[in-house]
């Protein structure tokens, strides 16, 4: 699982806005404790692949702070 920060709730929003209108598993979720950011809101999702993800948000101009890794939620 990774969780994608923002430095502001417009950009969460848009990323939740991209998520919806291209497929991207995942939803809007508070913070967790463990990481900060400028933003309250992180998005999280099922992947893997943190440098595809990345590679995807940038090519279409989806503004982000960072990706994490969180591992696998059991």
């Amino acid at each position: 699982m990774i969780v994608i920060t923002f430095d502001t709730t417009t950009d969460a929003m848009m990323m939740e806005n991209f998520a919806k209108a291209n497929n991207f598993a995942g939803r809007l979720i508070p913070i967790p404790n463990e990481i900060s950011a400028g933003c309250g809101l992180a998005f999280e999702a099922e992947i893997t692949d943190i440098n595809q993800t990345k590679k995807i948000l940038e090519e279409n101009m989806v503004a982000f702070d960072k990706i994490y890794d969180l591992g696998e939620v059991k």
